[in-house]
């Protein structure tokens, strides 16, 4: 890590002190925050949020650093490690693709299984600085960091074609009782239920100059999968949150169920800590309301939109400690009675009936994609202004399968 990258860290932990300091001194002193204070807490909040998105930016911009040396590496013949060179499967048929020496088409899928979970973002840190990385990989990463299902660990299914995949989802477990000696063993099934997952299609259009395409200095190829993993990521992922399944995916909250409701007048937030059953409970009660096995998975996460974590980082346990805990590690979330908080712009925001935070085992929520993705080139579409037109089509379908209590959100109550 870079020498800017640790100052900005510090710097983040530094605000957050600053901001956990006003915080306690209105909570010892027993009142809101006063108009000034207010302001300054807001302030705070969006410079760690800036912080975040810088931290992020000079991590990435020093990966494309490293990534332009192994470039020029290659080029003056050198060793190198990271590359989208001749050595990757499938570079050369790409690159003449892209510049109309090959078909007009190009299907980009996964080299063997792919499991989605375990896929880094391209960082050094993850391993990223050791082994080449496929077209198809980068383009995965981008749809990652763009939709935090995928990020919070979905389980994904690649299947070579689109026909419909019934999937078995668990609606209740069987059970067990003491059998008196020789006493009849009652009988419990596992109920389950069939969810279909098909096929529906994203695509998008990019449309690039032919300098760009001819141009054999311009790492084309990063800029595709970053600009079609950014679209079709925000695409599906904002049904992988709401989607409600009529012509679309079933998004995670559509069969997630209740596990914490807030009180009475306080507009669907989470009310006052200083009343019980309010504040810093409502979050525990929502933890509580995942049994262990759930809590215990990796795929176990937070997730809820930007202003809700705001909201969230004010709050105190009755023992007057922040629910919310920042990361001390570069790169990893902060977290919420230990388990990491992902924010997605697509969760509700606070407010009357409104299931504003998730929590749960992500991995029970099945993402469906279906062929790969698919690339096709055309010059005459944007003919007149000489831009070469990509098109790209992705399938894909997604639903939680079990419906248990694997998955549970938090409802904001009535007025």
């Amino acid at each position: 890590m870079s020498e800017v990258a640790k100052a900005l860290r510090e710097r983040r932990a530094n605000v957050w002190e600053q901001a956990k300091a006003l915080a306690d001194k209105a909570a010892d002193e027993n009142r809101n925050f006063s108009g000034e204070e207010e302001s300054t807490w807001t302030a705070l909040n969006s410079e760690l949020d800036a912080l975040d998105k810088r931290i992020k930016s000079v991590l990435e911009g020093e990966q494309r650093a490293k990534d332009a040396e192994d470039a020029m590496s290659k080029l003056r013949g050198e060793p190198r490690g990271k590359s989208t060179g001749p050595g990757n499967p499938g570079a050369e048929e790409l690159r003449k693709f892209l510049t109309g020496d090959g078909p007009r088409f190009f299907d980009v899928r996964p080299q063997g299984p792919v499991n989605f979970r375990a896929l880094s973002k391209a960082t050094g840190g993850a391993g990223g600085n050791t082994v080449p990385t496929s077209f198809y990989d980068r383009l995965v990463a981008h749809l990652i960091e763009t939709s935090s299902i995928l990020d919070a660990g979905a389980t994904i299914l690649n299947t070579s074609s689109g026909e419909a995949l019934e999937i078995p989802k668990t609606t209740a477990h069987s059970s067990a009782a003491i059998v008196a000696e020789a006493g009849t063993i009652g009988s419990s099934d596992p109920a389950f239920g069939m969810v279909t997952l098909g096929a529906y299609k994203y695509g998008n259009l990019i449309k690039v100059s032919r300098e760009l395409v001819t141009d054999t200095g311009v790492d084309l190829e990063g800029y595709l999968a970053m600009q079609t993993g950014r679209a079709l990521g925000n695409a599906f992922g904002a049904h992988a949150i709401t989607g409600d399944g009529s012509a679309k995916p079933r998004g995670i909250i559509t069969d997630a169920t209740a596990g914490a409701t807030g009180p009475t007048g306080v507009t669907g937030g989470f009310g006052s800590q200083s009343t019980v059953g309010q504040g810093a409970d409502l979050l525990i009660d929502l933890f509580h309301s995942v049994i262990s096995p759930y809590r215990k998975s990796a795929a176990c996460q937070w997730m809820m939109a930007d202003a809700t974590a705001g909201t969230i980082r004010k709050i105190k346990t009755s023992e007057g400690q922040y629910i919310w805990q920042p990361s001390v590690v570069v790169g990893q979330p902060d977290t919420i009675l230990g388990k990491p908080v992902l924010t997605d712009p697509n969760v509700p925001a606070i407010g009357l009936g409104n299931e504003s935070v998730i929590f749960g085992d992500f991995s029970q929520y099945f993402v469906r994609m279906a062929g790969g993705i698919r690339f096709e080139r055309s010059e005459d579409f944007a003919f007149d202004s000489d831009m070469v037109t990509f098109r790209a089509l992705m399938r894909a379908d997604a639903a939680l399968v079990d419906l248990t209590g694997a998955v549970k959100t938090f409802t904001g109550g009535a007025s």
